[in-house]
């Protein structure tokens, strides 16, 4: 059996919101008119309200100013208006749900948003959105990310299109660019002219990371085959070994720390499309307030992004 603790059988909101008018007041008439209640009507919520707490609450006298609140009136009245302003509060806190100014809020991302979106980002949040509670898991392959959103593990993620529309949906972000990067004073940096100059080379490429997928596509498509002489899912890996000359790697441009001393970066925006950046989230579940309004922001800081080579 379940006891509601807070529960006074008799007793409920506008009980004590007739007696606060009237002990505020002084007078049934005036706090009639304040709650926009006929007199009789307060007169019969104050004698509820004295039934069920079994004592007198209210001095009736005759006169303006007459009625004033007896020593358990007193008693109450301290409880009622502390009652009157967590209402307020719970009124507060739910106004700040509703539009998306707290809550709590799971969002999936990769790293390469990571180490380029989040960080102005989350800046964003704390100044705009500091009522939201946000949880970030990263993984290196979006594809996971995605089946925890249909679990509802998390409630949006970062993700890289294609998206299957069946089951999500989804906002854009950024179009993010592929480069080649290649050991400062590598040849290939100077005698590269497209993609076909990749024939042949060692590149390091990405395990399982959807990015190189699709640039694979596109170079199998021309009939281009790199020599793959190094799998990494770890960007700074992938960055660390080009600078030792070990090979060049086709990347996208969030995946880069640039400028880079040791590396060359050539820009493959007019050979490769680029992949594009997206949030999404699951079509069978409605995004909450502060799903929409990490939305919102999060288009807002990506548009502003720099990512020049």
């Amino acid at each position: 059996m379940i006891t509601l603790s807070y529960r006074w059988p008799g007793i409920d909101l506008r009980h004590l919101a007739a007696f606060e008018a009237v002990a505020q007041t002084c007078s049934f008439a005036r706090a009639a008119e304040a709650l926009g209640y006929t007199q009789p009507a307060v007169s019969q919520q104050i004698a509820a309200l004295e039934k069920a707490v079994g004592q007198r609450l209210l001095e009736r006298g005759s006169g303006p100013g007459a009625v004033t609140p007896t020593a358990a009136g007193t008693t109450l009245l301290r409880h009622v208006e502390a009652i009157g302003q967590r209402l307020a509060l719970a009124r507060a806190d739910l106004d700040a749900l509703g539009d998306g100014r707290s809550g709590s809020l799971r969002v999936g991302t990769f790293q390469s948003v990571t180490a380029h979106v989040l960080p102005a980002l989350v800046r964003r949040m704390l100044d705009d959105l500091p009522g939201i509670d946000l949880q970030v898991q990263e993984l290196h392959d979006d594809q996971e990310l995605f089946e925890l959103v249909q679990r509802g593990a998390l409630d949006l993620t970062f993700a890289m299109r294609p998206v299957d529309e069946e089951r999500f949906e989804a906002i854009d972000l950024l179009r993010d660019d592929y480069l080649l990067l290649v050991q400062r004073g590598d040849p290939l940096a100077t005698s590269f002219e497209d993609l076909s100059s990749l024939d042949g080379v060692p590149l390091i490429r990405y395990r399982s990371c959807r990015s190189w997928g699709i640039a694979e596509a596109n170079l199998t498509a021309k009939g281009i085959n790199p020599r793959t002489v190094f799998r990494s899912d770890d960007n700074a890996a992938v960055q660390g070994l080009v600078r030792t000359g070990l090979g060049a790697a086709v990347v996208p441009r969030l995946a880069a720390t640039l400028p880079d001393p040791d590396i060359e970066a050539i820009d493959l925006s007019s050979l490769l499309p680029p992949r594009e950046i997206c949030l999404a989230w699951s079509a069978a579940r409605e995004l909450t307030p502060a799903g929409r309004a990490f939305c919102a922001l999060a288009a807002e800081v990506c548009s502003g992004l720099a990512l020049a080579v």
